[in-house]
């Protein structure tokens, strides 16, 4: 409990802290562009003067200072409309070409007004000219950086966000694997006991019948102590028929089902051998089969079909329920999803995991019409 307050309380301090330093930079950038801005303006004044000084020493007809034209000729950067009082117009750091429209420079002019205050050439009571500037290049890059500096900052705060979410997660599926773990452990104690009393039973001379079914489904439980204890952890795989391995998960599926599902499998009578872990794979089958009886609401018919190619084996598991919409081919693989008012949406989820991370398949939906049925397909690599 403290670790965790402590762990939440850190969380904020770190947040706050961020967003401090956010402001703070954000803050200085803005400073820095207004005081960048006003020199610009201060080195547009000085080249109004320089301006000034040109007209009054050409009224007085006397030469120019050297000053005064190494001041004019200075602007290299920021661009400039000079509106003289005899309605010409002159302009510096603008595209000829597009200066030749006057709608253009009228435009300019405008944008001008808005971005800095016009400064006007008087010598006297006579105002020779009206200065119109713009920022110059590097002030349009700097205004622009916050937006830079924020797109970075989402950026960074979404990266830290998907870590945080996938620790979060990866703690979650350690929750999971130890809560498989632990109840593959507590299913082993009464299952000891069901062998047990299996044995005291045949010592009664029980219908042997009855016997054997309880022994396949105490082994069936078996199966299922072996699968849980599997998860979280890599399986091992080995050389077996896909098959048998096939008909042997149908077959206990069959026998279990309502009377009114028509099974029907179709497989071929060699051998196909594939690396295989058979227990994750018969819980793929049932995964399968159990989601078709489910979308046939428990009347229809239920087809398995077995398939070789060049180097693949293809299972085909077909049923005629109610159909999946094309555009929930692949969500339906994913965590949670379900279409069932109970369930958790880890069965085909479950599925996916087992064929394509641990045997390097691949399970999709090969086909599926509404209201007609669906065929899911599992695809192995055969052993060479």
């Amino acid at each position: 409990m403290t670790f965790s307050m402590n762990r939440n309380v850190l969380r904020w301090i770190i947040i706050i802290t961020s967003f401090i330093i956010i402001s703070l930079i954000l803050w200085n950038t803005y400073i820095f562009f207004q005081n960048f801005k006003a020199e610009e303006r201060t080195k547009m004044q000085n080249w109004s003067f320089a301006q000034k000084e040109l007209n009054r020493n050409m009224d007085l007809d006397t030469d120019f200072g050297e000053l005064t034209i190494q001041v004019l000729s200075s602007n290299t950067t920021t661009p400039m409309i000079r509106v003289n009082d005899d309605g010409s117009i002159n302009h510096n750091n603008i595209d000829e070409e597009k200066a030749k429209d006057s709608l253009y420079i009228q435009k300019l002019i405008k944008q001008f007004k808005n971005e800095n205050q016009p400064l006007e050439v008087k010598y006297g009571d006579r105002v020779y000219s009206t200065i119109y500037y713009g920022n110059s290049p590097l002030l349009n890059k700097l205004k622009y950086y916050p937006l830079a500096l924020l797109l970075i900052i989402f950026l960074f705060g979404a990266v830290v966000y998907f870590f945080y979410r996938s620790s979060k997660i990866a703690t979650q599926n350690k929750l999971w694997t130890g809560m498989a773990k632990e109840t593959a452990h507590q299913i082993g104690t009464p299952l000891s006991s069901l062998v047990g009393w299996t044995e005291i039973l045949r010592s009664e001379h029980v219908n042997p019948s009855y016997l054997l079914e309880i022994e396949k489904d105490i082994n069936r439980l078996q199966t299922i102590t072996d699968r849980f204890s599997k998860i979280g952890s890599v399986p091992a795989l080995e050389k077996a028929d896909i098959v048998t391995e096939t008909v042997e998960s149908y077959e206990y599926l069959k026998a279990r089902s309502s009377n009114l599902i028509d099974f029907e499998i179709s497989a071929p009578e060699t051998a196909i051998y594939v690396n295989l872990n058979k227990q994750l794979y018969s819980w793929t089958i049932e995964n399968l089969v159990k989601n078709a009886i489910d979308a046939m609401k428990g009347k229809g018919k239920l087809k398995v079909t077995i398939i070789q190619d060049a180097n693949f084996v293809k299972i085909n598991v077909t049923d005629s329920g109610k159909g999946i919409s094309k555009n929930l081919f692949n969500k339906i693989f994913e965590p949670g999803f379900t279409s069932k008012k109970r369930g958790w949406g880890l069965g085909l989820s479950l599925a996916k995991r087992i064929i394509e991370d641990y045997h390097k398949g691949r399970i999709k939906v090969l086909h599926s019409e509404i209201g007609k049925g669906t065929t899911m397909q599992i695809s192995l690599k055969l052993l060479s």
